[in-house]
């Protein structure tokens, strides 16, 4: 019992800085992930980066690192989000 209660709060802990991460800011990469990004991405994240959390630029890095592993809707959402953060060039 003890040990099932200590993996629980463990994840629940994973969990927590992962969402705090992946709708923050990241100051290296200023990127912000949507809600969307973060639910999409929740189970790649800990497949893939969970060695990175709780640091975010890390976790954003490691997210871009791995992007062909990542599962079609996270790379999806992750793609859409990015190209929103891009600033709009004017067309002469």
């Amino acid at each position: 019992m003890t040990a099932f209660l200590n993996r629980t709060i463990r994840h629940a802990g994973l969990a927590a800085a992962f969402a705090i991460g992946v709708t923050a800011l990241s100051p290296s990469a200023s990127f912000a992930f949507s809600a969307e990004a973060q639910q999409m991405c929740t189970g790649d994240a800990f497949r893939l980066c969970s060695s990175e959390i709780p640091d975010i630029p890390a976790i954003t890095a490691c997210m871009y690192k791995h992007r062909a592993n990542l599962s079609p809707g996270c790379r999806t959402v992750m793609d859409r989000d990015l190209a929103a953060q891009q600033p709009k060039v004017a067309a002469k």
